[in-house]
C-alpha cells in the first residue's frame, strides 16, 4: 500500500504530494512530527532504531515520530506516533516549537511535541529495538554518548536553547 506525503517549499506551504518512497528515494522536504516522551519523574523515554528502519537505522533518538501523511494534521500524526511507537493513548501532545531541517538523507519541517506519560510503554517492534527512561538531567551526556539520529539530534539542540 502506498503512503502519499505532502510536499512543503520553505515556507511549509503544500507544493505537491507523492509517495514516502520517492520522499527518501529523493529526500524530498516534507512534514514530520518529533514527540519527547517525559513521566513524572523528569526522566525521559529514549530508544535505539531498529536495523530495518528506512532512514537513519539502529540508531538512537530521544524523540519518537515520523513523517506526517498526506492530508494529516501536525497535531494527528504526533498522536498517532506516540501512540504506534510507544503504546500511548490518551495525553494530548502539546506543541514546543517547529524546526526545519535539511540533512543530506531526510529535509523536512518538523513540529516538535512534548507528552508526559506514567505508564507502560509497548514498543512497536519493526520501529524500536530497545528503550528505556533516563534523567533528563544526564540526556546532554547520554546524546554525547550514543550515535543519535541527525535530525534528532538537530531538533534537540534546539530544544536545548528553549528558555526553561
Amino acid at each position: 500500500m502506498t503512503e502519499w506525503v505532502d510536499l512543503v517549499d520553505l515556507e511549509n506551504r503544500v507544493v505537491g504530494r507523492t509517495s514516502r518512497a520517492d520522499v527518501r528515494r529523493n529526500n524530498l522536504l516534507h512534514r514530520g512530527v518529533g514527540i519527547l516522551c517525559r513521566n513524572s519523574r523528569a526522566e525521559v523515554y529514549v530508544h535505539k532504531r531498529t536495523d530495518t528502519k528506512d532512514v537513519f537505522p539502529g540508531m538512537y533518538d530521544m524523540f519518537v515520530g515520523g513523517v506526517v501523511g498526506s492530508g494529516e494534521s501536525y497535531e494527528e500524526a504526533a498522536m498517532r506516533e506516540v501512540e504506534e511507537e510507544l503504546g500511548i493513548r490518551g495525553p494530548t501532545p502539546e506543541f514546543l516549537f517547529e524546526h526545519l531541517y535539511q540533512g543530506d538523507r531526510n529535509r523536512s519541517w518538523i513540529r516538535v511535541y512534548d507528552v508526559t506519560w506514567d505508564g507502560p510503554i509497548v514498543h512497536q517492534e519493526d520501529e524500536i529495538a530497545w528503550g528505556g527512561w533516563i534523567p533528563e538531567s544526564d540526556l546532554e551526556n547520554w546524546a554525547a554518548e550514543h550515535e543519535i539520529v541527525p535530525d534528532g539530534l538537530d531538533v534537540f539542540h534546539a530544544w536545548l536553547r528553549l528558555p526553561r
